[in-house]
């Protein structure tokens, strides 16, 4: 199923909000071998998120690398860890959680 804002959840996509724009996370192999480059091994990263120990910088790497095949060039790392601040971690945590549930069970 494709949601209002372009992302497939079906997919594992999920949508987040940078100020005017909406981006679409989509956990693609190459994206996910880019982030887990930068936060290592990507299930450690599940084993924290599940222990509320994932912190806005690994989630602004992680949203950076799962946009980065299409988004605004105006839109940066900065600007989504921004993005997270202003919305809260609440906000975020939904978007996490489909996220980890699909890199954790694929398709």
């Amino acid at each position: 199923m494709t949601s209002a804002r372009g992302a497939n959840e079906a997919r594992g996509e999920a949508a987040f909000r940078v100020g005017d724009a909406t981006l679409v996370l989509r956990p693609s192999f190459e994206a996910l071998v880019a982030a887990e480059e930068e936060l290592g091994p990507l299930f450690a990263l599940c084993d924290r998120a599940s222990e509320g120990r994932v912190s806005i910088g690994e989630l602004a790497i992680l949203f950076d690398h799962l946009s980065r095949h299409a988004r605004p060039t105006a839109v940066d790392r900065e600007a989504i860890g921004n993005a997270l601040v202003t919305g809260g971690l609440a906000a975020a945590m939904p978007i996490l959680r489909t996220i980890l549930v699909q890199i954790l069970q694929g398709r």
